[in-house]
């Protein structure tokens, strides 16, 4: 893959470092941490306005969860509309993954609810949840000549999308893994067995730092009094 193409998806000093090590792109299995992002009201939002301000608010959304994941050194995996997928420990490992996934879950969440309040003034109610979950998936390019991209498969990544799905505004979810691993630094509250999509039996799920989420920008409480559904 060409460098230009790789810094479409990873952080650019990371792309380097791939760039010189191909055999990080094989596929092959990882513990990986995945993180799934998704606009909350969006459907409403884009069927009340003009194509010109439903992109304005895209092209924000995306520069914003781009800067994120530069900042943090993560994988872009890719945007699916209103949702964006991001991941931890692939291609390039790190230390700790499962706090630096947390750490980019409460980045992106707090980046995004403040361009939420953004729009909330200018009359768009949109909100943000986080579904975060760790475990092996088989990572590695795919794809057809000319165009190839990095992706995961595996379990992991249908659970995390299931929290982020299950995650209101403003909140960021977790599963058990991902919790064990974090809890001695970074506040946790169980919200008890939660039934889980493609699972035989109930799962534990947790809130991330919901005291430091608490702290909504001006105008989320217009936002929840305006009650949007939490479409996808």
């Amino acid at each position: 893959m060409r460098i230009e193409r790789l810094k479409q998806f990873l952080p650019s000093q990371v792309a380097e470092l791939v760039e010189h090590s191909h055999e990080l792109l094989e596929g092959q299995r990882r513990e990986v941490a995945v993180i799934f992002g998704d606009l909350r009201g969006f459907t409403a939002f884009s069927t009340r306005n003009e194509p010109d301000v439903i992109m304005a608010v895209m092209r924000e959304y995306y520069e914003a969860v781009g800067a994120v994941t530069t900042r943090h050194e993560a994988t872009l995996i890719g945007f699916d509309g209103d949702g964006v997928m991001l991941l931890v420990n692939a291609p390039v490992a790190c230390e700790q993954p499962a706090t630096q996934a947390v750490r980019l879950a409460i980045d992106l969440q707090m980046t995004v609810q403040s361009l939420a309040g953004k729009w909330c003034d200018a009359g768009h109610a949109i909100g943000f949840g986080v579904g975060v979950a760790m475990g092996p998936a088989t990572v590695g390019t795919v794809g057809y000549n000319g165009r190839l991209d990095y992706t995961a498969m595996g379990a992991v990544v249908n659970l995390a999308s299931r929290l982020c799905n299950l995650a209101k505004d403003a909140q960021i979810l977790a599963d058990p893994t991902i919790a064990g691993r974090v809890r001695d630094s970074v506040p946790l509250a169980s919200l008890g067995q939660r039934t889980i999509k493609g699972y035989d039996q109930a799962l534990e799920v947790f809130a991330v730092a919901p005291a430091d989420l608490r702290l909504k920008p001006p105008g989320s409480g217009q936002r929840r009094r305006e009650k949007e559904p939490q479409d996808h």
